[in-house]
């Protein structure tokens, strides 16, 4: 199976500030609350293990419902608040959804907290 890769990459390639080295702007604060406010729900942090580590690096919205225990109506609604936050990608194909998680937008959240400089 492969998985995609959410480890904190160099940096360089993201648009965050860590809040150690440099205080945040108001708009980027605004940003980064809405993205934690997203994972801040165990089921929306399953969902991002699920899909990160589904076959390939993307999951069907059919193969999401039965690993959480959720309705589906429940499960989308979760989806479409990580998409809404930047950590998913959704491509429809057909009558199916497909999501992708975003490493960048991980990435970006993690930089934040980083203590490294």
């Amino acid at each position: 199976m492969a998985a995609v890769d959410i480890e904190i990459a160099d940096r360089t390639d993201t648009c965050a500030t860590s809040l150690i080295a440099t205080p945040i702007a108001a708009d980027e604060a605004a940003d980064l609350a809405h993205t934690f406010k997203a994972v801040a729900d165990p089921a929306r942090l399953r969902l991002l293990s699920i899909i990160a580590s589904h076959e390939g690096g993307e999951a069907c919205a059919c193969d999401l419902t039965e690993p959480l225990g959720l309705s589906q109506p429940t499960v989308s609604h979760h989806l479409k608040m990580l998409v809404g936050a930047g950590l998913l990608e959704r491509e429809q194909r057909g009558v199916w959804a497909f999501y992708t998680v975003v490493p960048e937008r991980l990435n970006a959240l993690a930089g934040v907290l980083s203590t490294r400089e």
